[in-house]
């Protein structure tokens, strides 16, 4: 793709509104807490303080709308917290010296960059501090002026917290529309394996519900019944889904057998769905009475022998544990040692530490973007303070809210800040020049405006910069600033800030094509160890570890999802494919894709522990091991991999469970070797 059409998609995809679902509930109550706190300021402290505690209400608020599965009263205390500590240093370094002030905005941009590195959570936190941070130094007026701003934004983050506690809007919702949304899933995949036995499977909302589960011992306690148990049911269910509807190892492709299994997988998607839907709206399951009867027909045993009978029978009552699991209020209470368990903020400091450590190498993209934005931010500040504009800081705000590690959001999002910017200030100055608002008819519009942009912010990020900067403008304007100055200043400001963000990164990149090969030779590897763990139960059905099983798909299910992450930011930057089209890219996908499927089907059938070992298991475990790990460097080096000891090993491999194993076992094979016609030139 070339720079032209990279910056005409970047373009269009800033300026790009969404539909998605509103929370006006949720919204509702940041914006009462916005005007709580705005009110208490006027009154008790100014329109100055009002300002700065209605920023700290305003980020903390904002904060609590990323995706993110932190309880949210901490996702806005550590905002506001920390936007406070900003606000008081940057005061105390910025009235005595620009320079000393310069020097500060460089290590807390740096570090904020580097926030990163523990998710992009924490990345926009630390982003959004830095930038309103710039705001928030010029309001006072003097050291004792600058610790009550900096209580006051404290204030307006503990309040957006108690907000949240004493009025919560759809307790658990984010979990359960995770957990909903894995099921409903599941019910989409046995649908589709109806008209096509090897569908493929995303496994992402397994792993976004599995992350929604990982909670704090406090949220363990009080966790809803439903939301415990029935992830790892859908965990179970998937596999027997695809073990039923394979020729290799199911029911045969057609006849009377392969039409009671399009059956018994219409069914499932019922439940599933019923399920789905139950845990969403934490209501009673309605349970679909001829999706029952087809689980529990009797002739099934007639219609289905062997493999296939056995995962029908399994299917059947893993979804009756679902429809069990799902019913609310079930009377089962959480056990918290029972639990993933997600650490404490303070707990996770060495683990961010840590995160951050690792990222400090050449190469990394995280450190790439830590250097370039702190490059383009004190730019930033430097050319502001040199233009006759005023408002110096509006350059360097808008370049650390734009940048992120990818060429895609910051291009996009730089190209959505001028043009919502450019609407919200026009607006806000419509309004201004026509009612000349005071100080509190100010700090209402404020209100209103966040508000709106609270409601819509889920639309896309022009919409939401339309809002915000309108809220701003108010906000400045029931402080005090001169409107007529602040908004060209800031339409031009704001201008150069982007500009320059899209400059920084242009000169300073950090591609993610030249690393698609490495993303490629992860999944290989990641994938090998799944099957090769996987074989190794039956290897050894009495001694091996099932947690091993477990672990490995984790593993495996992480470096896929990294690697489609990749091709889809690699498909947006203006570089070459160096190595690697787009088609051998998919088609390699594709193959690892069946690869990792395969590996499921024996997982499907794993033999108990009483089971005696299969001859020869061991063997091609650690032949598929360890031809992978070659595979991966092979990928690594532009080599095409080579697969002769497996197939040599298979071919004369002897399994007494030939239907199962053997059907599986060569897929395996082809997966591989599908993997290597991609990569072939």
């Amino acid at each position: 793709m070339g720079w032209l059409r990279a910056l005409r998609d970047t373009t269009r995809s800033g300026m790009t509104v969404e539909r998605a679902r509103l929370e006006p509930l949720v919204a509702l109550r940041s914006a009462f807490g916005l005007a709580l706190v705005i009110a208490f300021g006027l009154l008790l402290l100014g329109p100055a303080a009002a300002a700065s505690s209605a920023f700290g209400a305003f980020m903390a608020a904002v904060a609590t709308f990323q995706k993110s599965w932190r309880p949210r009263p901490v996702l806005a205390l550590a905002a506001g917290l920390t936007l406070s500590f900003s606000t008081f240093v940057g005061y105390l370094v910025g009235s005595s010296l620009t320079v000393l002030f310069l020097a500060l905005l460089a290590v807390w941009t740096f570090a904020s960059g580097l926030m990163w590195a523990a998710g992009p959570t924490a990345g926009m936190i630390a982003s959004g501090n830095v930038a309103i941070m710039l705001v928030t130094v010029t309001l006072p007026t003097s050291v004792p002026q600058a610790a009550v701003h900096a209580a006051m934004i404290a204030a307006g983050g503990v309040v957006q917290a108690l907000l949240i506690v004493l009025f919560p809007v759809r307790r658990w919702g984010a979990q359960r529309d995770a957990l909903a949304d894995a099921l409903a899933a599941e019910a989409d995949y046995a649908r589709r394996l109806r008209h096509d036995p090897v569908a493929p499977f995303d496994p992402e909302p397994l792993m976004r519900a599995r992350a929604a589960a990982t909670v704090t011992r406090g949220q363990a306690r009080r966790r809803p019944a439903e939301l415990q148990g029935a992830r790892g049911l859908a965990e179970r269910v998937r596999p027997v889904l695809a073990s039923l509807a394979d020729p290799a190892v199911g029911a045969p492709a057609e006849g009377p057998a392969r039409d009671r299994v399009r059956e018994l997988l219409a069914a499932s998607g019922s439940v599933l769905d019923a399920a789905a839907r139950a845990i969403r709206h934490g209501e009673p399951v309605r349970l679909p009475a001829p999706a029952l009867a087809v689980l529990n027909a009797p002739d099934t045993a007639e219609l289905l022998q062997g493999a296939p009978l056995r995962a029908a029978r399994r299917l059947a009552a893993l979804l009756d544990d679902v429809l069990e699991t799902a019913a609310p209020r079930s009377g089962r209470t959480a056990d918290p040692g029972s639990s993933m368990l997600r650490p404490t903020l303070l707990a996770m400091v060495p683990e961010v530490l840590r995160a951050v450590r690792a990222e400090l190498r050449p190469g990394s993209p995280v450190l790439r973007h830590a250097v370039r934005v702190t490059a383009v931010a004190c730019a930033g500040y430097l050319i502001g303070h040199a233009l006759p504009l005023g408002h110096a800081y509006w350059a360097p705000m808008t370049s650390v809210m734009v940048m992120r590690p990818d060429f895609s959001q910051t291009y996009s999002r730089a190209v959505a800040r001028f043009g919502g910017t450019l609407v919200g200030v026009a607006a806000a100055s419509a309004v201004v020049q026509l009612a000349h608002p005071g100080t509190y008819l100010s700090g209402l519009l404020a209100v209103v405006s966040a508000g709106l942009m609270y409601v819509l912010m889920r639309t896309g990020y022009a919409v939401t910069q339309v809002f915000v900067s309108a809220y701003v403008v108010f906000l400045l304007g029931m402080g005090g600033a001169d409107l007529d100055q602040t908004v060209p200043d800031r339409v031009a400001l704001t201008l150069v800030g982007g500009v320059l963000a899209m400059l920084g990164y242009a000169l300073y990149p950090a591609w993610e094509t030249p690393r698609l090969r490495t993303r490629l030779a992860d999944w290989v590897a990641a994938d090998g160890r799944y099957a090769a763990a996987v074989l190794g139960q039956y290897a050894d059905p009495a001694g091996a570890r099932r947690a091993d099983v477990r672990e490995a798909l984790l593993a495996a299910r992480a470096a896929r999802i990294a690697w489609q992450d990749a091709l889809e930011r690699a498909a947006g930057e203006p570089v070459r494919h160096r190595g690697l089209s787009r088609a051998a890219a998919d088609g390699a996908g594709e193959a690892l894709a069946a690869l990792g499927r395969g590996a499921m089907l024996l997982e499907a059938h794993l033999p108990d522990r009483a089971h005696e070992p299969v001859p020869g298991a061991a063997q091609l475990a650690e032949a598929l091991r360890t031809a992978t790990e070659a595979a991966a460097k092979a990928v690594r080096e532009r080599r095409v991999p080579e697969w002769g000891g497996v197939r040599s090993l298979l071919a004369t491999w002897e399994a007494p469970e030939t239907g199962v194993l053997r059907g599986a076992a060569e897929q395996l094979l082809d997966s591989l070797e599908e993997v290597s016609a991609a990569l072939r030139p």
